[in-house]
């Protein structure tokens, strides 16, 4: 009778890692694929800019009687998404990379913005008994 399989943590995170490696290329080439198949629809007038506009509400509207979201978003936001799967499908590199570009300006201010909020900093229980420690040898009290 064989005995039980060991393995070493490493060697599970090893495989997960190779596994999500994996998932990860798949999605890529199936997004590659889709991608192809979208531009070849585009360009041959089966798929308009209205479809996909109406599919962009459809799928909000969808995810609102699911629960998945409160609300579905405003005008705006769906013209925004039709226009970044647009970008896609008709190979708009340049309002790809601009939209890039804009959406990194967006993080970079938020970064700032987050930055100059206060924070609250939580201590482990161990840095708090230390503190504890050194307040007693003065023969005061921690105040936290």
């Amino acid at each position: 009778m064989a005995g039980p399989v060991q393995f070493s943590l490493e060697e599970i995170i090893s495989m997960l890692l190779q596994r999500v490696e994996s998932l990860a290329a798949s999605d890529e080439n199936s997004k590659t694929k889709q991608n192809i198949i979208y531009r070849v629809l585009y360009k041959k007038g089966i798929l308009t800019d209205d479809d996909i506009m109406a599919s962009v509400k459809e799928e909000y509207r969808m995810l609102k009687e699911l629960g998945v979201i409160k609300e579905e978003p405003a005008e705006d936001v769906y013209r925004t998404i039709t226009d970044g799967v647009l970008q896609w499908v008709k190979g708009d590199v340049e309002g790809i990379k601009k939209s890039m570009a804009d959406y990194e300006k967006k993080l970079q201010e938020y970064a700032r913005e987050e930055a100059k909020k206060p924070r609250i900093e939580v201590a482990g229980a161990n840095v708090l008994n230390q503190l504890d420690a050194a307040a007693a040898n003065k023969r005061g009290k921690l105040i936290i």
